[in-house]
């Protein structure tokens, strides 16, 4: 009896515990993955957590960093995807799955992203990760720098793709962060979401790995991975509307396994939440008064386009407060915020960011601030 009353009240007391944070604990989805995680990429709160920060293998999931990297050098200008990669001695002799790159094959930036992301083939990350670093070692010291730029604590990566080696650990958590970031880089989908293609003008057959872009509706992403070490792991994304969750599975039993609950974990996302656009990237707020500057006024405007994350049926009563600097003085930079928005629902603020000049406004000179000066007194005569 007494047994019986302690297991109802654990189960109110975590029923109480989802019902004011919205967050579902492990194993409340029964999941048999080792660890996993669900977050709303917009505003990366999660949603679900089951030893989420357990630094364990991730397979060829490490190539989510690989990926980024990539992306980011591609929208930086730092590479191109018509660049031609010569294949190294190193790359040629990676093992596991392989497009099989001969020592000198070149083969352009694109091909190999396709590799990457659709065959997670092991020579061509290495090679690309040369390309852009020089060495695999370099590229390797990159990803864990970028890992711990975007607050993941619990990596360390030895490699460009996965393989097995001694120490080469992240979480599901950390993971999820990083591919966070991947999905806000448009172009990285073009690889993402394509099922079929080839290489070699035909000749060598890719098939992408993740198999819920063919049984998933909104999947578009991101990364499969396994080796009987990590056994079977995944993250993945989906976005229906406004909504992009992102759900990460490590240690899954079997392949079927990994797929089902990372679906699994979308479906409750999706189920249960919402995000909703408070405000676009390049929407402006109004005008601030510049002081001696070229321009008299500026607009305020928003840098990014801003979410919040409600639960569904729960969007009502969201209102927008804005506060705006008086007036401002130049030179006035892009960079520095010159406003406040406030996102309140039923009265509580859920959501606050910084608005900012459109434009760079420079100080006039002394013959500029003489014009305005004239200008206004024949204004009043």
């Amino acid at each position: 009896m007494f047994k019986r009353l302690l297991t109802l009240l654990v189960s109110v007391i975590l029923a109480i515990s989802f019902v004011l944070n919205g967050t579902v604990y492990a194993d409340t989805l029964n999941l048999k993955s080792k660890s996993a995680i669900l977050i709303e990429a917009n505003t990366g709160q999660i949603l679900y957590e089951k030893d989420s920060h357990k630094p364990l293998p991730p397979a060829s999931v490490t190539k989510v960093m690989t990926l980024l990297l990539a992306i980011e050098a591609i929208d930086s200008g730092k590479i191109k995807i018509t660049d031609k990669v010569v294949t190294s001695k190193h790359a040629f002799d990676m093992g596991g799955t392989q497009i099989y790159l001969e020592v000198g094959e070149e083969m352009t930036v694109d091909d190999l992203m396709k590799a990457i992301a659709m065959n997670s083939a092991n020579d061509a990350s290495v090679a690309l990760a040369e390309y852009i670093a020089g060495t695999e070692e370099n590229f390797v010291e990159m990803m864990n720098k970028r890992a711990k730029e975007l607050g993941a604590k619990n990596t360390t990566f030895k490699n460009a793709t996965g393989l097995p080696e001694e120490g080469h650990l992240t979480s599901v958590y950390d993971i999820a962060m990083i591919s966070r970031e991947l999905v806000k880089h448009e172009s990285i989908f073009k690889y993402l979401t394509n099922k079929l293609d080839s290489l070699r003008n035909g000749k060598f057959s890719l098939i992408n790995t993740n198999k819920l872009l063919w049984r998933y509706k909104g999947a578009d992403g991101i990364k499969t991975g396994s080796t009987s070490e990590a056994l079977y792991c995944m993250a993945a994304t989906a976005k229906r509307g406004d909504t992009r969750l992102i759900a990460v599975v490590f240690g899954a039993p079997d392949s079927e396994t990994r797929f089902s609950e990372a679906a699994k974990l979308l479906d409750y996302g999706f189920a249960n939440y919402e995000s909703v656009k408070v405000a676009s990237k390049g929407q402006s707020f109004g005008n601030v008064k510049v002081f001696k500057g070229k321009k008299q006024a500026v607009s305020v405007v928003c840098r990014d386009d801003e979410y919040i994350l409600i639960k569904k049926g729960e969007g009502k009563n969201i209102k927008t407060e804005v506060e705006l600097k008086n007036a401002v003085l130049a030179p006035l930079a892009k960079e520095v915020p010159i406003g406040t928005v406030k996102i309140t629902q039923d009265g509580k603020i859920i959501k606050t960011f910084n608005i900012y000049p459109q434009e760079v406004v420079e100080k006039a000179n002394f013959f500029e601030n003489l014009n305005k000066v004239f200008i206004g007194w024949l204004r009043y005569q």
